[in-house]
C-alpha cells in the first residue's frame, strides 16, 4: 500500500513539476508573443484603462483623456485639434498612433522603462506607471500665425531657431480633428474613410512627409556649393552666363522671369531669381561637387528623426549636364520638405552649420520630474562659414529691393528667398509658391528664427502665384511673433 502511495506522489511530484515549467514557459519565454497576439485583448484593455500622459505647448496641455465609460475606458481628447494635428499626430483606439503620439508611445503610455521607480521594476512586476508627459518645442503664438497664413490652403509652414535646431511651428493644411478617430466603432470607422478619401489629403503631414520641387528656393543651395567650390569668388562679379542660355546638350532654351539676367552677378542673381545665372553656375560646379554640397544640407537623408519620421529630400547622383542645370534651379527630380528648407534657411542664418532639428524639448513622469532633456547636437556643417555671411547678405538684399519686400519687418534684419516651382505634366499645374527666410533683431547677436513656406494654391490662377505674393506674408506673420517672444523673453 505504502509503494502505491509512494508513486502516486512520486506521479504528482511530476505533474506538479511540468505544470510549473509550463506556467514558467507562458509566463517567461512566450509573454511577448501572448502579449503581441492580436485576439489578447487585455493588452488593449490594459493600454487605455488609464489616461494617456499629455503633450504640451508652452506649458499647456494640447491632450486630454476622456473617460468613456467603456471597455476600452479612456479616449485621446485634443485641444485646438486641427492646429496641432501635425506636431500630436492620433492616438485611436482602432487605428494606432502617429507622430508624437507614436514616437513617443511608450511615455505616454506609462510603459517606458525610464518611467519606473526602479531599473527592471516593470519587467519584474509587469506593471506600468502613470504615462507621463511630453514637452514639445513649439511656440502657440509662431503656430497659430502659421495656420492663420495658410487659411485653409493647401501647404505648409515649418519654423526652427536656427542656433539650437528647436523646432518652433509645424503647420500643414488643411488639417483635420484628431479627436475623431480616438474611440471605436461605426462613427471612428467613417471618419477614418472620409478623412483618407478626401481629395485635400487632411491626414498628410506635408510639413515632414510631403516633398514639392522646391524652386527657386534651392538656388541658395546651389549658391553656397559655387562660393564654397571657388566657381565664384566675388558676388558682384560677372558670372559669363548667356540669356537665353540653351540647357547643356540640348536646344531647349531655360527662361527667365526676371530682366537683365545675362552674365549677371551671383549677387543679382538671387536678388532677383536669375535661372540662367543659378543653372549656369550648378553646371561650373559639377555633379559630384553639387551633391557633396547639398548632402551637406541634408538632402538624400533617409534617417533624420525629429523624432517622428521625416520623408527623404531629394537629389539625384547621377545626372546629365541638362538635367543637372534645371536640378540646380529646383525643378527635375529635386524635391524637398518644408522642413528641409528651413534647415537650408537656418544653415545661412548659424553661420553654415544646422543644429539638428527637435521638436520635444523634454520629457517628464505624470509629476512633473524630468526623464529627458533633447540637447543641442550639430547636424551637418553645410558651407563655410564665411559662405554663409555672404549669403546673409545676398538674402538680406533680396529682401530690401528684391523679390521678397513682401518679407521685410521694420526694425529687424530679414533674409529670404523666393521660390515659384513649376510641377505636373509639362509643367501644366499651378505653381507652388515658396519662402524661405530668417529673422534677427537689430539689438540680437543672432537670428531668432528660420522659416519655409510652401503654398500650393491649386485653385489660383498661374499669374496669380509667386512666392514673394503668397508665401512670403506668411513667413513674415511667423517671424514676427518669433522676434517678439524672443524680445518678451529678454525682457523678463
Amino acid at each position: 500500500m505504502i509503494r502505491y502511495i509512494r508513486r502516486a506522489a512520486a506521479l504528482c511530484l511530476v505533474l506538479l513539476v511540468a505544470l510549473l515549467v509550463n506556467a514558467a514557459r507562458v509566463m517567461v519565454f512566450e509573454a511577448d508573443a501572448y502579449d503581441e497576439n492580436p485576439a489578447n485583448r487585455r493588452i488593449a484593455i490594459t493600454r487605455w484603462g488609464e489616461p494617456r500622459g499629455e503633450i504640451t505647448v508652452d506649458g499647456h496641455p494640447v491632450t486630454g483623456s476622456r473617460d468613456s465609460g467603456q471597455q476600452l475606458r479612456y479616449e485621446r481628447t485634443y485641444t485646438q485639434g486641427p492646429l496641432y494635428a501635425p506636431v500630436t499626430g492620433y492616438a485611436s483606439q482602432t487605428y494606432g498612433t502617429t507622430l508624437l503620439e507614436s514616437a513617443e508611445d511608450s511615455l505616454l503610455s506609462g510603459t517606458d522603462p525610464m518611467l519606473a521607480p526602479l531599473p527592471l521594476w516593470n519587467d519584474v512586476s509587469r506593471g506600468r506607471q502613470p504615462g507621463g508627459d511630453v514637452v514639445t518645442t513649439i511656440r502657440a503664438r509662431m503656430q497659430e500665425a502659421a495656420y492663420r497664413g495658410l487659411d485653409g490652403r493647401r501647404g505648409a509652414v515649418a519654423a526652427i531657431e536656427p542656433a539650437s535646431g528647436r523646432i518652433l511651428a509645424l503647420v500643414s493644411s488643411p488639417s483635420y480633428e484628431p479627436g475623431v478617430l480616438s474611440g471605436t466603432g461605426p462613427a471612428v470607422a467613417e471618419s477614418w474613410k472620409r478623412l483618407n478619401t478626401s481629395p485635400d489629403q487632411p491626414m498628410l503631414n506635408r510639413a515632414i512627409r510631403q516633398t514639392y520641387p522646391p524652386g527657386s528656393t534651392f538656388k541658395i543651395v546651389t549658391a553656397a556649393a559655387a562660393l564654397d567650390a571657388g566657381v565664384v569668388t566675388d558676388v558682384d562679379a560677372p558670372t559669363d552666363t548667356p540669356d537665353p542660355f540653351v540647357l547643356p546638350g540640348t536646344r531647349q532654351v531655360l527662361p527667365n522671369e526676371a530682366t537683365g539676367c545675362a552674365d549677371a552677378s551671383l549677387a543679382y542673381a538671387i536678388q532677383w531669381s536669375c535661372n540662367t545665372v543659378m543653372a549656369g553656375l550648378g553646371v561650373k560646379v559639377g555633379l559630384t561637387d553639387m551633391v557633396t554640397a547639398v548632402e551637406k544640407f541634408g538632402f538624400d537623408d533617409t534617417g533624420l528623426r525629429i523624432p517622428s519620421w521625416v520623408a527623404k529630400s531629394n537629389f539625384d547622383t547621377d545626372m546629365s549636364d541638362d538635367q543637372l542645370a534645371l536640378s540646380s534651379i529646383g525643378q527635375f527630380d529635386t524635391a524637398a520638405t518644408p522642413l528641409q528648407m528651413a534647415m537650408v534657411a537656418a544653415a545661412v542664418a548659424n553661420n553654415g552649420e544646422i543644429a539638428y532639428p527637435h521638436l520635444v524639448d523634454r520629457t517628464t513622469t505624470a509629476g512633473g520630474t524630468t526623464v529627458d532633456t533633447t540637447g543641442r547636437r550639430s547636424y551637418r556643417q553645410a558651407m563655410r562659414p564665411s559662405t554663409a555671411n555672404q549669403l546673409q547678405n545676398l538674402m538680406v538684399r533680396a529682401v530690401e529691393e528684391g523679390t521678397g519686400t513682401n518679407a521685410a519687418i521694420p526694425g529687424a534684419r530679414v533674409g529670404g528667398k523666393t521660390g515659384t516651382a513649376q510641377h505636373g505634366l509639362g509643367n501644366t499645374g499651378t505653381p507652388y509658391a515658396w519662402f524661405i527666410a530668417w529673422a534677427q533683431a537689430t539689438d540680437s547677436a543672432q537670428p531668432a528664427v528660420a522659416v519655409a513656406v510652401v503654398v500650393e494654391d491649386a485653385e489660383a490662377s498661374r499669374t496669380d502665384i509667386s512666392g514673394g505674393g503668397n508665401a512670403a506674408p506668411i513667413a513674415r506673420a511667423v517671424m514676427e511673433e518669433g522676434l517678439r517672444l524672443e524680445a518678451e523673453g529678454r525682457g523678463r
